[in-house]
């Protein structure tokens, strides 16, 4: 794949991309399938026999479950291999943790050691520290945890209170604070610490060691789910780190805080689209065994039109996670060749993408909220028992959406970044936006009757990014620099950007699958795309009719809601018929099988 080809981040709602330019999940080399099998196995023998133990706060089986996974490499996938990694690209390491997603609560620990409890070190260590950390972490001989989060610093994590002080002879810093919600901490052995020094405006990041004097880790909090973690409060207490343990530069902590969030939002987004298969497996499981009335549940209309749409939706989600995590890896690789460091090329090809990461984030935790929530009606009665796993998925699903940011905070992520792009000149809006304005003073163009099925469909996309460019141009115009107070607006323009993604991310797969697949075995696929398209629409109609009809008055009003109107028309399908189809392609198949 060229990355000339490749748009930048955010830079989808002004440009077309082409279906050959984008990665699929049906493109899986052999290695990157071997090493999910590898993942798979390790998760169907190892995790789901042992979750009732887990559950039970048992974490000797934890340390020593983590410690196995690292003896079969599976800590190390992205630690390159002079650290005794396995060195694999963006795009397998996401591939890793959508398998281990099916892990339920393990899959938080495996994801909080493998990225935001390894990664900082990897990406903005020197080279000392990286020899000295990487090597146990990728094995698992260490546990790392990430130590961000403060009573008073959620969503606002640079208003920490922990202190450090540099001592006079500026070998050591001293640790005074305390940390909450630390997912590891109850069972790590290297803390990231955040912590601002002296009366520096912005965070720094050290390297802690677990047994140092004066740390120590409170009891294991009662949580709503994800009970097979750990999940403590952590404090220091006149600890003494070494100076070279300082991670990044001085004031840099936010940096990476930052950095590591937009890494553990694309990462999370991967682990759900595992979940949310596994979710399905077992749902349609129990529908075929499951008998009323004279036959099995399946075959009703009401658990088909469940297990489809629980299906459209995980497609669509796996379909735009994978999207840009293979233009992750092409900025990299770009960066690279142009004579980049591969860690600071990854920090920064990550950093490209942190629209598309909020937004993965984003629809992956609400998707498998939605997908959970079906599994336990499928499952009716049976689903609310502990005894089934639905009802533990259905527990641990709710924090997705409030870890790494909560979606309401990336949802004005989004908006807010893409504007400062735009105004930063990395890509103009500007003109699309006042191409749709003209467009609206013309004559509606009615199109030709004689497009083929994939043009068709990339209208409608197109016209989309109309109605967002539409909504988002007279809003600014409006409020200028004010729109940042507007929440109800951004959260609304966020998720008609979501939506659009979601839905051209689709297309874009089910239009490279057609140059692989026949008619008879793409038709499937061509289902899900027209529900999904025909749902976007009627979804983006109303989030948009609801923004305009709050802030825009008179003649530009009415304008503007026949232009919603006009770029929110869709192909009338028959969904019924479609998602029966897609239905009976689940039942038959007794798992997800797309």
């Amino acid at each position: 794949m060229s990355d000339t080809k490749t748009l930048k981040g955010g830079e989808f709602l002004i440009k077309e991309t082409n279906a050959a330019d984008i990665f699929i999940p049906e493109e899986f080399n052999e290695e990157q399938r071997m090493i999910a099998q590898t993942c798979s196995d390790f998760t169907e023998t190892q995790v789901l026999p042992n979750m009732d133990a887990l559950e039970k706060h048992d974490r000797k089986l934890l340390i020593k479950m983590i410690k196995d996974a690292g003896k079969l490499g599976l800590l190390g996938i992205s630690v390159p291999e002079e650290y005794d990694g396995f060195g694999q690209d963006f795009v397998t390491s996401m591939r890793a943790v959508e398998e281990m997603g099916k892990g339920f609560s393990f899959a938080v620990a495996y994801a909080a050691h493998t990225g935001i409890g390894t990664q900082p070190i990897l990406y903005f260590g020197n080279e000392e520290q990286k020899k000295k950390y990487l090597p146990k972490l990728a094995t698992g001989e260490y546990i790392g945890a990430y130590c961000l989060t403060e009573a008073n610093a959620g969503s606002d994590p640079n208003s920490g209170k922990t202190k450090a002080t540099l001592s006079k002879d500026g070998k050591y810093y001293t640790l005074e604070g305390e940390k909450i919600w630390i997912t590891n901490g109850g069972v790590a052995d290297i803390l990231i610490v955040f912590a601002k020094i002296g009366d520096d405006k912005n965070l720094s990041a050290f390297i802690v060691e677990r047994n140092s004097e004066g740390v120590k880790i409170g009891e294991e909090e009662a949580k709503m789910g994800i009970h097979g973690s750990s999940t403590v409060q952590i404090y220091f207490d006149n600890v003494k780190v070494p100076a070279e343990n300082l991670l990044g530069p001085q004031n840099g902590g936010f940096k990476i805080a930052l950095y590591i969030l937009n890494l553990g939002r694309i990462k999370l987004s991967g682990a759900t689209v595992g979940a949310c298969k596994a979710t399905i497996g077992v749902s349609v499981q129990y529908a075929n065994e499951r008998k009323q009335f004279g036959k099995f549940i399946s075959g009703f209309g009401a658990i088909q039109h469940k297990l489809a749409e629980m299906a459209i939706r995980t497609f669509a989600s796996e379909s735009l996670t994978y999207r840009a995590s293979q233009n992750i890896d092409d900025a990299i690789n770009a960066l690279i060749a142009e004579g980049m460091d591969k860690g600071k090329a990854s920090i920064e090809g990550i950093r490209q993408y942190a629209i598309e990461a909020s937004i993965a984030k984003i629809f992956g935790s609400e998707v498998l909220d939605y997908v959970v929530d079906e599994g336990v009606q499928i499952y009716g009665g049976m689903g609310y028992s502990a005894e089934t796993p639905v009802e533990k998925a259905y527990r641990d699903s709710r924090i997705n959406r409030i870890f790494e940011g909560t979606n309401e905070i990336n949802r004005m992520l989004i908006v807010g970044e893409l504007l400062k792009r735009g105004f930063k000149g990395e890509y103009d809006l500007l003109t699309p936006a006042k191409a749709v304005g003209d467009e609206l003073m013309g004559i509606p163009d009615f199109g030709s009757t004689s497009v083929s099925y994939f043009e068709e469909k990339k209208k409608i996309i197109v016209n989309f990014k109309k109605a967002i460019l539409m909504v988002a141009g007279a809003a600014l115009q409006k409020y200028t620099t004010e729109l940042q107070d507007e929440q109800e607006i951004l959260m609304n323009l966020a998720d008609m950007l979501i939506d659009t993604y979601a839905a051209e991310s689709t297309l874009l797969r089910v239009e490279k699958l057609s140059s692989m697949y026949d008619e008879a075995k793409l038709a499937v696929y061509k289902d899900i795309l027209d529900v999904f398209v025909v749902d976007m629409a009627s979804k983006i109609n109303k989030t948009g009719v609801d923004t305009v009809n709050y802030f825009a008055e008179g003649d530009e009003k009415m304008g503007m809601l026949m232009g919603m109107k006009r770029f929110t028309k869709a192909t009338s399908v028959d969904v019924i018929s479609a998602r029966r189809r897609i239905a009976a392609k689940i039942v038959e198949a007794n798992k997800y099988g797309l």
